[in-house]
């Protein structure tokens, strides 16, 4: 009888008419836009103008990189002549998903607020990247982030990491299309695999028929909507709350207000010290290097411009973050006497802000449709990121790359498409999969950690260690993949077997209504289990990092380390630069007295 009023107090916020024309509204904007920048508006061609050939003096010949054609050009990279601020939105959309969204409420709510010093670690990997990292593609101008590793190593370095981004994407399609879907379904009651269908669809239709400006336009309106939808929830929760002092009181009394856990211990899942040293590790891999990223960067015409977007980025991301954990302490003061999960109104820890959705602002025309517009919006901007960023390095490292071909302008196009709509039917086939685990964000982490905390390395090495070589790169990145994978995947069966007690903190069933009891925990002795096994999810990708470069240089060292004098600057970081002998820029010193002097000449 209990359970049938609560379902029945769940029911009552079903979708309405208002709802469901918010919620159109995204769908059919998403497909007009890749409508329009794909078969109405194009690019116009720019008129070059002409100089006197330079001698060609300089250290590496840079080709102009059009992957075959411009019209690949234009399809890919925006013929490489986009703006910030769209651009900046894309970047936000990258990484911003609904595992963010969902997961983030859910970690405040189950572990409290230490991990809100994500967003120190976010602003300390923007200015890590942008002075580090992006002048190095700009100056190179790739098509491919991983281009950069054949220009620095070897062809087969580039192929394999190649690979492994493809892996890594594949791994992660299911989760961005599982969560919104998953959002979808606790507040409309459309069945969970129709609602993965259409966002599918939706999103490999605009993808495929717009390229890459109609990802980065969309994206820029999909992440104001989302941004707003989440805003407007804490927002208008805030106001119908008890007030701020009830809030974090209440969150205080129930120890979910944690900032100054110092705790040496690798074993607890947020501390000050693995929130700022993995989550800095974690976003400046992904950021810096991931060619999801790196496409946006060059889409642009300079590295000023890739700076302020990676400014933006920065910013955007880290006040949205925040905002979502301040939505999770807003649903633990809603549910601190009485656990959803543990009360059978949700079964899953993802469930929970959409139930907090339509319990506290749900009586709200048109909120459940904005807010799930918002979470709908961050799967298709950043599913339509993934199917963008893989078919370009299927085409230009795989084909082109790897198998040394050179693909006509038609096969080109026909290879992208269809890479773009296969991407769409293994996302939905992973969906399925997916059902059957719990807690999105350790598990996305983890399981991306492996292949961005290993390429991530490689990228680092190459920029860094000036004497790192070929053989070196490839044992440190074997090592880094075997090491990372062996704690990610060890830790998972570890937890799935049940030999990890759980740290989340403690909940309340006292006010619910009816007979509910506490769930059983077994405590379970954790010093039997293997070490590496116990590490938060934090760490993996910090030693997966740290492994690859310090393997990496000390097998350089002692395997014939690269000829420093013979390297071109333009393949290490600025920040190292200092440090080279002064041969590696002769060739750049003279092309430049060689365009001072053409300069002087002609006026």
């Amino acid at each position: 009888m209990e359970a049938l009023e609560r379902n029945n107090a769940t029911n009552s916020y079903r979708f309405g008419t208002i709802d469901y024309i918010v919620f159109l509204g995204m769908i059919v904007l998403s497909t007009t836009t890749g409508i329009y920048f794909g078969c109405i508006k194009k690019s116009k061609p720019k008129l070059e103008d002409t100089e006197p050939t330079l001698p060609t003096t300089t250290p590496v010949v840079r080709r102009k990189h059009d992957f075959g054609s411009e019209k690949m050009s234009e399809y890919l990279l925006g013929s490489r002549n986009l703006k910030v601020f769209p651009v900046a939105m894309s970047l936000i959309a990258s990484y911003i998903s609904g595992v963010t969204i969902l997961g983030t409420t859910s970690e405040i709510y189950n572990y409290g607020t230490q991990y809100w010093f994500i967003a120190i670690a976010i602003v300390l990997q923007g200015i890590a990247v942008s002075y580090i990292y992006i002048p190095v593609f700009c100056a190179l101008q790739v098509g491919s982030s991983y281009e950069y590793l054949e220009m620095r190593f070897h062809s087969v370095i580039r192929s394999i990491a190649s690979f492994m981004f493809i892996l890594d994407e594949i791994l992660f399609l299911p989760f961005i299309v599982y969560v919104p879907a998953l959002a979808l379904n606790q507040v409309s009651g459309i069945n969970l695999h129709v609602i993965a269908v259409v966002i599918v669809v939706v999103c490999v239709f605009y993808t495929f028929v717009g390229g890459i400006k109609a990802v980065v336009h969309t994206d820029a309106w999909q992440v104001l909507v989302m941004f707003l939808s989440v805003l407007a929830v804490a927002v208008l929760a805030t106001y119908y709350a008890d007030g701020w002092d009830a809030l974090f009181n209440d969150a205080s009394k129930g120890g979910r207000l944690i900032f100054t856990n110092t705790n040496p211990s690798p074993y607890v899942r947020h501390t000050v010290w693995s929130v700022l040293i993995g989550g800095f590790s974690y976003w400046t891999s992904f950021n810096a290097v991931n060619q999801t990223m790196v496409q946006r960067y060059m889409s642009l015409p300079s590295l000023k411009k890739a700076r302020a977007s990676m400014a933006i980025f920065t910013i955007g991301v880290a006040a949205f973050v925040s905002v979502c954990c301040y939505v999770g302490l807003l649903i633990f003061e809603m549910y601190k006497d009485c656990d959803p999960l543990s009360s059978g109104l949700i079964t899953h820890d993802d469930q929970l802000l959409p139930l907090f959705v339509v319990q506290s602002v749900g009586h709200i025309y048109g909120m459940p449709g904005l807010f799930i517009a918002g979470i709908f919006g961050a799967a298709l901007s950043s599913l339509s990121v993934v199917l963008n960023s893989t078919s370009l390095v299927i085409l230009e490292d795989i084909v082109r790359g790897c198998f040394k071909m050179k693909p006509s302008e038609r096969a080109s196009t026909i290879l992208v498409k269809s890479t773009i709509i296969v991407l769409g039917f293994v996302a939905i086939s992973l969906v399925f999969v997916l059902e059957q685990l719990s807690g999105i964000l350790s598990i996305c982490t983890s399981m991306t950690a492996i292949a961005a905390g290993t390429t991530f390395g490689l990228f680092t090495l190459g920029m860094l260690v000036p004497w790192a070589n070929t053989v070196g790169t490839a044992v440190g990145g074997i090592a880094s993949a075997l090491l990372a994978g062996w704690i990610s995947f060890g830790t998972q069966f570890t937890i799935a077997a049940g030999e990890l007690n759980s740290q989340k903190l403690p909940i309340s069933v006292e006010g619910c209504v009816g007979n509910v009891t506490m769930p059983q925990n077994i405590w379970v002795d954790e010093e039997q289990v293997f070490p590496l096994y116990r590490l938060s999810y934090h760490w993996i990708n910090p030693i997966g990092v740290a492994t690859a470069i310090l393997v990496g240089a000390l097998v350089s060292l002692v395997t014939k380390p690269t000829e420093m004098k013979s390297l071109d600057p333009d393949v290490i970081s600025p920040v190292i630069h200092r440090f080279l002998p002064k041969d590696c820029f002769q060739g750049r010193n003279l092309h430049a007295q060689a365009h001072k002097n053409l300069l002087n000449s002609s006026t």
